[in-house]
């Protein structure tokens, strides 16, 4: 960062910053492949019965959040960048023999090792993301990478209709070896990336010329303070924020697994208009995702206040969902016209939430032991994954306008602990370092943000 002006950039570019958002753009064309039709998928290219890749996506998945406290162990202890290689290592290997796993116990053993480099993927990401960039410039890499993976998501959904509408059912081992493909380009892109050292830079000498001290310094005062994931358990902040994260990530659930299931039983509804939903969402969150980003930070807005505020808007398409189910408009296009606005509010809510909550994890985590950190954080995700269909399916039970309520409900709850929280965290994690700084002794106070 450079100093201009009496005030520092947190603009500066950093050095190989598009690698990571582009290699997310090539990761998420593989995820892309495979995730919309996921059961379907497995199914033809193992041979093995619906009922029985079903159960057994299930149940390694649950076995495979395991997985995380491994990589967050690994990340402190290697480097997220040496993790990750070893993530996208293990998928490349996984897909590439899919095609070959037609027995229960086969398909079973690699479904458990690429599903446990999946669940520990989004941390060690993070993680990376905290090691190479500091201040704005992780907010501006964190929006820039989610929407070029979202990008990429949505052209790995259609290069695999293509490739199974041309090829048939083999175009489902086409795809799974093209997802292979895909992870090991990926790894390959991430070789420019370069670790900052958490006192390189302008940031560095800001927090020394203020008298700062980071909550947690080398390795060392890491074992005295107490290693391993005590040191997580022990920082009821952070954990603050990760039971908000669990609140709001049941939001992001919503999208895929009750607006379909919404849609049908309680609207009575055509399907399309799922799909329609899903591509409003998937091309919003691909061409604005930085646009947005770029101006919460402009603005000036904590990220608590960013992230609360997104869970308002998710607040806000739920109510509207709510009152959907209650009017149930007779008329299709008047139907659609409504959804398509719903869509629009939760995915603006998704933009703004998004890098703004991530971000504020990565920077509430001390450098030493951020892997852990990340690890923890990311296990609120695959926990409201898991939760999320059992959930949702039983209060569609009881009325197809509950599960809507209770989403406002942990909507309002999160942003709630997010404000709460907020004066309990470090100011870099609020935001990036006060920018006016005075060349003062060690000592000097930084002047008060709002």
């Amino acid at each position: 960062m450079k100093a201009t002006n009496g005030r520092i950039s947190t603009n500066d570019r950093i050095s190989g910053e598009w690698a990571l958002p582009v290699a997310a753009a090539v990761n998420g064309v593989g995820t892309g492949m495979y995730i919309p039709f996921t059961l379907v998928f497995f199914h033809y290219v193992t041979g093995l019965s619906f009922t029985v890749v079903g159960a057994v996506l299930t149940t390694t998945g649950l076995v495979a959040l395991a997985a995380l406290p491994l990589a967050g162990t690994a990340v402190d202890r290697y480097g997220a960048k040496p993790v990750q290689y070893v993530l996208y290592g293990v998928r490349v290997a996984g897909f590439a023999l899919y095609p070959f796993a037609h027995s229960l116990a086969a398909f079973a053993a690699v479904a458990l090792v690429t599903a446990a480099a999946d669940r520990a993927f989004p941390a060690a990401q993070q993680s990376l993301i905290g090691e190479v960039a500091r201040g704005a410039q992780r907010d501006r890499l964190q929006a820039s990478t989610r929407a070029l993976q979202n990008g990429g998501n949505g052209a790995g959904a259609l290069l695999a209709t293509l490739v199974i509408g041309l090829a048939g059912d083999t175009g489902y081992t086409y795809a799974a070896w093209g997802n292979a493909l895909s992870f090991a380009l990926a790894a390959l892109l991430l070789r420019p990336l370069k670790p900052v050292r958490a006192g390189d830079g302008e940031e560095g000498r800001v927090r020394a010329a203020n008298g700062e001290q980071a909550r947690v310094g080398d390795e060392g005062q890491v074992r005295r303070a107490g290693a391993g994931y005590r040191l997580v358990l022990a920082d009821r902040p952070f954990l603050v924020l990760t039971g908000a994260n669990f609140l709001n990530a049941l939001s992001y659930s919503a999208l895929s697994v009750l607006f379909p299931l919404f849609l049908v039983q309680s609207l009575h509804g055509p399907m399309v208009l799922t799909g329609a939903a899903f591509t409003i969402n998937t091309v919003l969150c691909a061409a604005a995702g930085v646009f947005v980003g770029a101006r919460v930070r402009r603005a000036g807005v904590r990220r608590t206040r960013a992230a609360a505020l997104g869970g308002g808007l998710f607040a806000t398409a739920f109510a509207a969902q709510i009152v959907l189910g209650t009017v149930r408009p007779g008329s299709d296009a008047v139907l659609g016209g409504a959804l398509v606005a719903v869509a629009v509010v939760y995915t603006v809510g998704e933009l703004i939430h998004s890098p703004a909550a991530a971000v504020l994890a990565v920077a509430a985590a001390p450098d030493a032991v951020r892997g852990r950190y990340m690890a923890a954080y990311q296990l609120s995700w695959s926990l409201a994954k898991a939760v999320a269909p059992s959930l949702f399916t039983a209060l569609l039970a009881v009325d197809g306008r509950m599960p809507w309520a209770v989403l406002i409900v942990t909507s309002a709850l999160a942003a709630a602990l997010l404000i709460r929280v907020e004066r309990r965290l470090p100011e870099e994690a609020l935001r990036p370092l006060p920018l006016t700084v005075a060349r003062a002794a060690p000592g000097t106070p930084t002047p008060a943000t709002v």
